[in-house]
């Protein structure tokens, strides 16, 4: 797992942005026994298949031309997992992943099974033939420690800020 570069995120001061390199989504947490839980999410499809450090992320996707970023990550949120997003949202900024992308982010409190989560289906080419996979092929709820170890490296930014907002020290 490669360590972030001072300065890859960024608060999210300026105006939202969309295309193919940005995306928007939502970071669900609850407190439990005591301490604090990130809801996260495994990609699917047969390149994600045996990957698990760095590979997990925040359920998320591209902000469409014209569409508020929030509103892309609720419905991003919704189609990856079946659970809808419900208000307030805690805005956590914005990160910068290693190959460009940027991506805005919330988070909000509520509880899921993650047994329970269903992903939409996409197209993936495996080889010289096409298949439909899962976006997600699984949801887990993890502490903050064990998601800086899961999340993509610059998402791992988010699970920081969320605690910074939180006043939470838990780790």
């Amino acid at each position: 797992m490669g360590k972030r570069k001072p300065g890859s995120g960024s608060s999210g001061a300026g105006p939202p942005r969309a295309g193919k390199n940005v995306s928007a989504g939502l970071l669900l947490f609850r407190r439990a026994g005591g301490g604090l839980e990130v809801f996260l999410a495994h990609p699917g499809g047969p390149f994600w298949k045996h990957k698990d450090l760095g590979a997990w992320t925040i359920p998320k996707g591209l902000v469409e031309p014209g569409e508020e970023p929030l509103a892309a990550a609720c419905r991003e949120f919704a189609e990856e997992t079946g659970i809808q997003p419900s208000p307030p949202y805690l805005p956590l900024g914005s990160v910068r992943q290693k190959a460009g992308k940027l991506i805005h982010a919330w988070a909000w409190e509520g509880d899921a099974d993650p047994a329970a989560a269903a992903s939409n289906l996409v197209p993936t080419q495996t080889g010289a033939s096409w298949g439909q996979f899962p976006e997600i092929d699984r949801c887990q709820w993890f502490t903050p420690a064990q998601a800086r170890q899961k999340l993509n490296p610059a998402q791992a930014e988010l699970v920081d800020r969320l605690q910074k907002q939180l006043g939470s020290r838990v780790s």
